[in-house]
């Protein structure tokens, strides 16, 4: 028997590059990177609860933050712990890490046994056998899978921002439409006390019906304006609660009595189309998936020719010739299919992603400017009403009191003019709702696609407020 040197080194070499190509579970499922950006870009907490103790954890820390009136900023940390969608995005991580795992590890191996006969004669043969092309390919394997894992992780953490950008806007949403069905009611008020007394003036002679009709139709538009904006509060309050995740008792939170009060001045951004690409997540993306599709496109050509590769040991024994050992290899001869076509599908789908990391650059610098131009408008809108509309109508009530006490203008006209005032209060909270909204939409897309706003119970209360004019 002759004892190959080859055939002594080769378990040797499989073994050391099997233990080099094994990938190992992290200690935080990938979780890091995730928490890090909830830090970073939004200051947060983020807790991935893999347990029942950590979940008993977070209901107590929820429950501590939805004891006190709910500010915006705790509102997105309780979204943040609460938010189930969110926990269950988490095991993305744990799934995706299991893949690429299962990707560095080698196949297990095939074993072969096989008993022939020729007349008294048996022939028995066993072989071991290893698939030397996933070996050969397994650092570039691994380097794809690790790409996909990061990609897995970016996705993962632009999903905690999005939600802590929606639960921002709808508790904007919620707070203005709290605030819309207050003056709403008041507006119903000032209708249902022009209306009694245009009864009592028709009763006695000093209105007619005409005029008394009209002011009857004001209070019945208050009171279909009052239903809609007390829907529309329903509704932002549920949406918030969906974000929050909140159910049973953790539902009756409160808000506070009114939005916070704006800058004074816009935040002056001139180099905010560099920031955006240098730090939203879908660039980031985008460029990795070049990159993981050009480690692909390398791997397609260097499996072209060798498309199945094997190697394995063999034992050949006979109970009337001598025990046989030795090794085989086998593969495809590319005869018939060279891989030219797999080469070409990869170099399109390489180019293919290197025009939609184009795409992203292109629309992340558009989305950003749009954000801010919306969000310079809206701080011009809700300062002019905060600054020179609410403050004139609040003169000329001040001026038509002093006039009605002096007995120069009629009740009706103070009326008209109080519809007039708690109307113009209505549209400075509409403003300072968007302008809220627009800085949330802002900072969404510094660091991503800002999502579109769907929230139709505020529209109604600005329609009801248009109504009250």
């Amino acid at each position: 028997m002759v004892h190959s040197p080859l055939r002594r080194r080769m378990p040797a070499a499989l073994l050391a590059t099997l233990l080099a190509g094994c990938a190992s579970f992290s200690p935080d499922g990938g979780f890091a990177p995730v928490q890090k950006t909830a830090n970073e870009r939004i200051g947060k907490d983020l807790v991935w609860a893999r347990s029942e103790t950590d979940r008993a954890t977070l209901d107590r820390r929820v429950a501590e933050l939805l004891a006190a009136p709910l500010t915006v900023d705790a509102a997105v940390q309780t979204a943040l712990l609460n938010n189930r969608g969110l926990q269950a995005g988490f095991h993305e991580l744990g799934i995706t890490e299991a893949e690429r795992v299962q990707a560095g590890r080698l196949p297990n191996p095939g074993v072969s046994f096989g008993r022939l006969t020729r007349g008294t004669e048996v022939e028995l043969e066993w072989g071991l056998h290893f698939n030397l092309a996933r070996l050969l390919a397994l650092p570039l394997i691994g380097r794809m899978e690790a790409r996909r894992f990061e990609q897995v992780q970016a996705r993962v953490a632009m999903s905690v921002l999005t939600l802590a950008a929606d639960t921002r806007k709808a508790w904007v949403h919620a707070l203005a439409a709290e605030e819309t069905v207050r003056y709403m009611r008041q507006v119903k008020q000032v209708a249902d006390a022009s209306t009694e007394l245009a009864r009592r003036m028709e009763r006695v002679g000093n209105f007619n019906k005409l005029q008394r009709a009209r002011e009857q139709a004001f209070s019945v538009d208050a009171a279909l304006n009052l239903a809609r904006a007390e829907q529309a509060q329903r509704s932002t309050r549920e949406r918030l609660i969906r974000l929050l995740g909140a159910s049973g008792e953790q539902t009756q939170f409160s808000l506070p009595e009114r939005l916070p009060d704006l800058p004074k001045e816009a935040l002056p951004l001139p180099d905010i189309e560099r920031v955006a690409l240098e730090q939203r997540l879908d660039v980031q993306a985008a460029r990795l998936d070049v990159e993981r599709t050009a480690q692909s496109l390398g791997l397609t050509r260097t499996t072209r020719f060798v498309n199945v590769l094997e190697a394995g040991f063999v034992r050949n024994s006979s109970n009337q010739a001598p025990t046989q050992r030795g090794w085989e290899v086998g593969f495809e001869l590319p005869l018939f299919d060279w891989g030219g076509a797999r080469v070409a599908r990869a170099e399109a789908v390489y180019m293919q992603a290197v025009h939609r990391a184009a795409e992203t650059a292109v629309n992340a610098r558009s989305e950003v400017r749009e954000a801010y131009g919306a969000y310079r408008s809206a701080h011009d809108i809700a300062r002019h009403h905060a600054d020179e509309v609410v403050p004139l109508r609040q003169q000329i009530a001040d001026e038509n009191l002093l006039r009605y006490n002096g007995m120069l203008i009629g009740v009706f006209e103070l009326l008209a003019d109080a519809r007039a005032q708690i109307a113009s209060v209505n549209a400075a909270i509409e403003a300072k709702r968007d302008f809220w909204l627009a800085q949330a939409d802002l900072d969404m897309a510094l660091i991503g696609p800002p999502a579109p706003s769907a929230a139709p119970g505020p529209a109604m209360a600005a329609e009801a407020a248009g109504n009250a004019h």
